[in-house]
C-alpha cells in the first residue's frame, strides 16, 4: 500500500512546494495543525493522569510524555497513510489530489514569509510597536522592549531557524517517505513546540518529544544550512563568510540543529544573531552567532526571506531529480 506512488514522488513535490508558495496558509481552511494541538492538549491530562496518578515521579511523568507523543505520530501516520489509501481506491486522480493537500500543509514556507513581511512593513513604516506586536506572533521571546533593530535580528533569526524545522524538514520527510511522513514530522515539530519545554511542568513530560524532535531534525538542519550558503553565493550575498561562520558558529545552540541554519545565514548577512534574550521575563544566557560587521537594516528581513526560499528551491530541484531519475532509468530501458 503506498504512501504516495503511484501519483508521482518528484511531481508531488514540486506541486506541494509550489502550491504552498502561491496560497500559504488559507485562514478558513481547518490546519492539521490545529488537529495535533488538540490531541496534545486533550492527551496530556489522560496521559498524567493514566502514568502518574497521585504519586507524580519524574519517571512516570517521562513515560507519559513518551506515551503521548509515540500515540499522537501513530494517529496522525495511520490517519493520513490510511485516507491516501482510500483514496487511491478511486483513482490515481483521487489519490493525487488527496496526496498534495496534505503535503502542502506540511510545509510552512509561505506562513514564514508572510509573517516576516509583516514584520518588515512595520518597520519599514517605523512603527516600532506595530513591529514588535507583528513580531510576537513569530517567537517566543519577550519584544515588548526590544529596539528597531533586535526586532530585525529577531525576525532573520525565525526565518533562518524555520527554514529547517518548517520547510526543508517536510520536504526531507515527504521526498523520503510521502505526505504521511511529513504529517507525521509536523506532529512531532508541533508537540515539541507546546511541550518541549525545560521548565517545571515539561521538563520531563515533554522530554521524549524534544528529543524525537531534534533527531528528526538532525539531518534536515544540516541538509538547509548548506543549500542556505549555496543559495547566498546565488544571490550574491556573501557566501564565503557564510561558510566560515556556520563552521564556527553551528553549535552556539542549547538546540543540536537550530544555530546550523542561524550561522549560515548570520555570515551570509554580516550580522550577529543570537545572544541574550527574555522569556516570560527570564532572561535566557545565550551565545551570540556570527561577527556583526555592521548593523542590522530592514533590507536584512528581506534578504533573509530571500536566501530561505533559495535554499528550499535548491532542495526542491535535488530531490525531485533524485526522486525522477529511477523512473527515467526504467523508462529508458524499456525504450531501448
Amino acid at each position: 500500500m503506498p504512501l504516495f506512488l503511484p501519483c508521482g514522488g518528484a511531481a508531488l513535490l514540486i506541486a506541494a512546494f509550489t502550491l504552498d508558495a502561491a496560497l500559504g496558509d488559507p485562514p478558513w481552511f481547518p490546519h492539521p495543525v490545529r488537529g495535533i494541538g488538540i490531541l496534545v492538549e486533550r492527551g496530556e491530562p489522560l496521559f498524567r493522569r493514566i502514568f502518574c496518578g497521585k504519586a507524580c515521579t519524574p519517571a512516570r511523568e517521562r513515560a507519559a510524555g513518551t506515551a503521548l507523543a509515540v500515540s499522537v505520530c501513530a494517529v496522525i501516520f495511520i490517519f493520513f497513510y490510511a485516507v491516501i489509501d482510500l483514496a487511491l481506491r478511486f483513482g490515481r486522480l483521487p489519490c493525487f489530489i488527496v496526496s498534495l493537500t496534505t503535503a502542502y500543509l506540511a510545509i510552512s514556507a509561505r506562513c514564514l514569509r508572510d509573517e516576516a513581511i509583516k514584520v518588515y512593513r512595520k518597520v519599514e513604516a517605523d512603527d516600532l510597536a506595530g513591529a514588535r506586536q507583528a513580531l510576537s506572533m513569530i517567537v517566543g521571546r519577550d519584544t515588548g522592549t526590544l529596539s528597531m533593530e533586535k526586532v530585525i535580528k529577531a525576525t532573520v533569526e525565525t526565518v533562518a531557524e524555520n527554514l529547517a524545522d518548517g520547510v526543508i524538514a517536510p520536504l526531507f520527510y515527504l521526498a523520503l517517505g510521502g505526505p504521511a511522513l511529513a504529517m507525521l514530522y509536523k506532529a512531532v515539530n508541533t508537540m515539541d513546540s507546546m511541550i518541549g519545554y525545560k521548565n517545571e511542568r515539561y521538563l520531563n513530560f515533554g522530554r521524549f518529544a524534544a528529543k524525537l524532535d531534534d533527531a528528526l531534525g538532525w539531518i534536515p538542519a544540516r541538509i538547509a544550512a548548506c543549500l542556505m550558503i549555496v543559495s547566498a553565493a546565488a544571490l550574491r550575498l556573501d557566501a564565503k563568510n557564510a561558510l566560515r561562520v556556520y563552521k564556527r558558529d553551528r553549535f552556539n545552540h542549547a538546540s543540536p540543529n537550530s544555530a546550523h541554519c542561524e550561522a549560515a545565514c548570520a555570515g551570509a548577512l554580516g550580522l550577529t544573531l543570537g545572544g541574550d534574550a527574555f522569556y516570560d521575563g527570564k532572561l535566557e544566557q545565550k551565545p551570540p552567532i556570527g561577527d556583526g560587521t555592521r548593523r542590522a537594516e530592514k533590507a536584512d528581513i528581506v534578504n533573509s526571506v530571500h536566501l530561505m526560499y533559495g535554499a528550499a528551491v535548491l532542495f526542491v530541484i535535488l530531490a525531485g531529480a533524485l526522486l525522477a531519475a529511477p523512473r527515467a532509468a526504467v523508462c529508458g530501458i524499456l525504450w531501448k
